[in-house]
């Protein structure tokens, strides 16, 4: 199983980012899959999810109206759109297979900082 997430930057209050992630090693098309993100000496956040049909997608009430899931499953990647980002969306942002608990380990992810 490989997750390399991407899109990550710099970017102002208020501007948008679509992260991305590739995913090999496994069926793809038939997980629901995770972003979940951890700012600076905080807790790592479950940001959003997607069901495996791409059609049905749960983000968090912290991002609700700004953040979306999505994926191209002929493709084997996830997107997160980001709109409206703010100084507290910055964090590293990470993609997992299935479902997030507590303690799951998490890969190299993609550094998203908000700032003027």
């Amino acid at each position: 199983v490989q997750l390399v997430e991407s899109g990550g930057g710099l970017v102002q209050p208020g501007g948008s980012l679509r992260l991305s992630c590739a995913a090999s090693g496994f069926d793809f098309s038939t997980y629901y899959m995770t972003w979940v993100r951890q700012a600076p000496g905080k807790e790592v956040e479950w940001v959003a999810g997607i069901f495996a049909d791409s059609i049905r997608s749960e983000p968090s009430e912290s991002v609700k109206g700004r953040f979306t899931a999505s994926r191209d499953n002929a493709k084997n990647i996830l997107y997160l759109q980001m709109n409206d980002l703010k100084s507290e969306d910055t964090a590293v942002y990470y993609c997992i297979r299935g479902y997030w608990s507590i303690g799951d380990p998490l890969g190299q992810g993609t550094q998203v900082t908000v700032s003027p």
